[in-house]
């Protein structure tokens, strides 16, 4: 495989089987099952085995270890090809701590005020990287579970999993 060469993957996660796509030697997607913004085929490259690519198979195995609690961090690289706008939205979701929430509208006020809240939930939900760029991490104004490409069963699994032990604890259900 040439640098830049698209190829791609599907692994089995307990959330589902993820597509993983790879760009030379970065993650350039993941999605789930019946994502809302799917790549088109014609962007996703060759098929290859997860095992047959150490990039491929290295990200499969952070997301895996992540989806277990045993990591909340993420060191695969990341290609994520976006307009200016949608790169600043995602490089501000990769400051958002492990276990921790923000709002579309705290986002915005980040970029230039409430006004930029519409654009940033569209770029929150083209994040080409899910779970990697923790786009779950973001929730409505008044904490409630919004939109999420890979629906929000999934987006709720996501933020219980980094759900503070003592939060948990306190919890009546």
């Amino acid at each position: 495989m040439t640098a830049g060469s698209r190829r791609h993957a599907f692994v089995e996660t307990t959330l589902g089987e993820l597509l993983l796509v790879a760009d030379g030697e970065a993650l350039a997607g993941l999605y789930f099952p019946k994502h809302w913004h799917p790549p088109k085929e014609a962007d996703i490259g060759e098929r290859v085995e997860e095992n047959a690519d150490p990039l491929i198979a290295e990200a499969a195995r952070q997301v895996r270890e992540y989806l277990a609690g045993s990591r909340r961090d993420f060191d695969v690289p990341v290609s994520t090809h976006g307009d200016e706008f949608s790169e600043r939205v995602w490089a501000l979701l990769r400051q958002i701590p492990y276990g921790q929430t923000t709002t579309y509208g705290a986002l915005a006020e980040r970029l230039g005020g409430k006004r930029l809240a519409q654009r940033v939930g569209q770029a929150v939900g083209h994040n080409p990287v899910s779970i990697v760029i923790p786009c779950h991490r973001v929730v409505g104004a008044d904490g409630s579970l919004t939109g999420f490409a890979g629906g929000l069963a999934r987006k709720r699994a996501l933020l219980e999993l980094e759900e503070p032990a003592e939060v948990r604890a306190g919890r009546l259900f």
